[in-house]
């Protein structure tokens, strides 16, 4: 009996067939490019991979080649391999599922110097990494939107070239590693970046089944695998072969297939529908279709494959069309403009008339008398407008609960690196790390000597290894000066300090809808990079601490969605208590790099002391600008009118913060794309 045998099967799998076909496709034409598996947990995705990989046929592996390099394969042979008699030996293998664990480091991945055996001989050998047992098999990563981004990167750039390139401590290697790679991911953890997604070939949704009878099946399988795994197996036997033949027919007649000229047309209209960026997907739907039509042994691919697997190829790189021009309007005699804008109409009529019948005596030009009528105009609409909003402020309207407005994705926003080494984990900024995570991207003297950098210590021993006595038999003798210990870099999360008007000005043209579901977009983002946060609300004649620190997103969403709003505007309170709460946390993590967000529109009518309220709130904001360790963030709420006061820039200006309308905080997802930097 072998673990192959106690393999789950893969013809028990209950429903998920969009799974097990992604991978049947992936498994029969690599040149797909891998599946991106995107949904909730206890779905059957690794079980479904570890079952199709019992389901291939064995490979051939040159004897005692440490990177499983196939006889056949005579240009791509690693140089290990190549050293090896002509014609190889060879021996037959299962396919190698390799599973990626979320703390790997690059030399795990990658490969790189064997110091165990450099100290011991003084010779250089390459240890592989896991790209070189994965090679020629399915590289299964979980949760991949959690591992670092450089990591994903290695990935992707070997499955698609189909090489791995090492340049460590003086060793320059190159091998073939040709996989089929399945990632799994969760989106309310957060996002790939989406020209990492795109790199991907197909991507599925699943989800447990809503069918009853379907889950009833499910366990009774299950249970019945659990108690008798071996019997389990051979009732699914059969079946189970049926799909192996399958799959080695589909590899065999896939060179044959072919793809109609007329077809082509159809793919580039369906990315072009989806406002598809680049040319991957219609590859990815053209190798994705003949190998279904492989595997349903048809010599010719129908418009049936394209838009069966133009469903998988496209999900996770569609995106939104841009919105249709403005129409022009036309200027005839007979339009009219939209309500509201007749000023410049009656202020029009009633030049003419002053143009068509002057006064007796007077020789005043028309043009001065419509100059001098419109600055009157302008004069009082400007005073009725400064009076509304100074209304606006004063006004102690009733409490109001208003609804979250839309939410929308995120532009980036982080701390600046520093030198100072912190605990922790996230996806926000970029640190120093003080445990044995991350990426190790230089080498010291005297630090983190639990942590040695072997390849800077050989290096720094190297030149007196001649001068040293060397009694314990090693290749080299080492001293406690050549000692270096390795600095590490990984992203962790920030603590966010949420500071929220909820005055009574907020709520007028329904500025308040538009402030939460920014809030909220911020706090789902916050969740995606496992940040801190806390939150506080600011109205009447006090700044309320609505939610301590805390990494309960959930909670200070649901507060979000009850807050009231109303009554006057306390800002100096609010950057009052904000500094409060801030430095109270820092004393307990002094190594922490807080972020405070604060959205308002900069205005004020309460202060704390004697001073005018703005000017009060201003030398608050300057007092938190003093600190460095404090990053801050003001969002601007003030919709654009006749009268813009544009306070909250000035607000910005004093704390030495980043300035956004709520506009400009949205992600620009296809510029991004484009540019790459999303």
């Amino acid at each position: 009996m072998t673990i192959h045998d106690t393999v789950y099967p893969f013809s028990a799998i209950v429903g998920q067939e969009q799974l097990k076909l992604a991978l049947l496709l992936n498994v029969i034409n690599p040149r797909i490019g891998g599946v991106l598996i995107r949904g909730e947990k206890g779905t059957a995705k690794s079980t479904a991979v570890r079952a199709l990989a019992a389901l291939l046929p064995e490979i051939d592996v040159v004897k005692g080649s440490p990177l499983g390099c196939g006889p056949d394969e005579q240009d791509e042979r690693c140089s290990i391999c190549l050293l090896c008699s002509s014609p190889p030996h060879h021996v037959q293998r299962r396919v190698p599922v390799v599973t990626l664990p979320l703390n790997a480091t690059e030399d795990c991945l990658v490969g790189g110097i064997d110091f165990d055996q450099a100290i011991r001989s003084g010779r250089r050998l390459l240890q592989p990494g896991l790209l070189a047992r994965v090679h020629r098999g399915i590289l299964y990563v979980d949760e991949v939107n959690l591992l670092d981004d450089h990591l994903v990167d290695v990935i992707l750039d070997a499955a698609a070239s189909g090489e791995n390139h090492i340049e460590r401590e003086g060793i320059s290697f190159v091998h073939p590693t040709h996989f089929v790679l399945v990632g799994t991911m969760n989106p309310e953890e957060g996002e790939l970046r989406p020209q990492l997604l795109d790199r991907f070939g197909l991507c599925i949704k699943v989800k447990a089944s809503a069918d009853k009878d379907s889950r009833v099946l499910t366990m009774m399988r299950r249970e019945a695998y659990d108690a008798d795994p071996i019997a389990f197996n051979r009732r699914f036997e059969e079946e189970n072969r049926a799909v192996a033949r399958r799959i080695i027919q589909a590899r065999e007649m896939l060179a044959g297939v072919s793809m109609p000229g007329h077809l082509r047309p159809l793919i580039a209209e369906l990315c072009t529908e989806n406002s598809v960026a680049g040319h991957r997907a219609d590859l990815v739907i053209e190798q994705a279709a003949r190998a279904l039509a492989a595997y349903r042994e048809q010599p010719e691919v129908t418009v049936e494959e394209i838009r069966e697997v133009a469903a998988m190829a496209l999900l996770h790189r569609k995106r939104e069309s841009a919105p249709p021009p403005p129409p022009e309007h036309d200027h005839d005699h007979d339009h009219r403009d939209p309500p509201g804008n007749n000023q410049e109409e009656t202020r029009e009529d009633k030049g003419h008339q002053q143009e068509e019948q002057p006064r007796d005596g007077q020789h005043s030009q028309p043009e001065d008398l419509n100059t001098a009528a419109e600055d009157e105009m302008a004069a009082e609409s400007h005073q009725e407008e400064k009076e509304r909003h100074q209304r606006e402020d004063e006004q102690d309207v009733q409490e109001q609960i208003f609804d979250v407005g839309n939410t929308f994705r995120v532009r980036k926003f982080t701390a600046p690196k520093d030198r100072i080494f912190r605990r922790g984990s996230g996806r926000r900024s970029r640190s120093r790390i003080s445990r044995k995570q991350g990426r190790y991207v230089k080498s010291v003297v005297g630090r983190n000597t639990d942590d040695v950098a072997l390849d800077a210590t050989l290096r720094a021993a190297a030149p007196y290894q001649l001068r040293r006595k060397n009694g314990n038999g090693l290749a080299v003798v080492l001293r406690p000066e050549d000692i270096r210990g390795k600095i590490r870099e990984k992203r962790i999360g920030n603590f966010l300090l949420f500071v929220v008007d909820a005055s009574g000005s907020m709520g007028a043209r329904g500025r308040m809808v538009a402030t939460k579901g920014a809030v909220m977009s911020l706090l789902l983002d916050a969740y995606q990079k496992r940040d801190r946060v806390a939150m506080i609300s600011f109205r009447k004649d006090e700044a309320v601490v609505n939610l301590p620190p805390t990494s309960s997103v959930e909670l200070a969403a649901s507060l979000l969605r009850e807050m009231p709003v109303g009554g006057r505007t306390p800002l100096s309170a609010a950057l009052a208590k904000s500094y409060e709460i801030l430095r109270n946390y820092l004393v307990r993590e002094p190594a922490a790099r807080p972020i405070a967000i604060v959205i308002t529109d900069g205005k004020s009518n309460t202060s704390l002391g004697k001073k005018k309220p703005l000017d009060e709130a201003f030398a608050f904001a300057e007092r938190i600008a003093m600190d460095e360790r404090i990053r801050c963030i003001v969002v601007d709420t003030e919709v654009k009118g006749l009268i813009t006061f544009s306070l909250a820039q000035k607000l910005a200006d004093a704390m030495n913060a980043r300035y956004f309308k709520i506009e400009d905080l949205k992600a620009d997802t296809l510029l991004n794309i484009v540019q790459g930097d999303a």
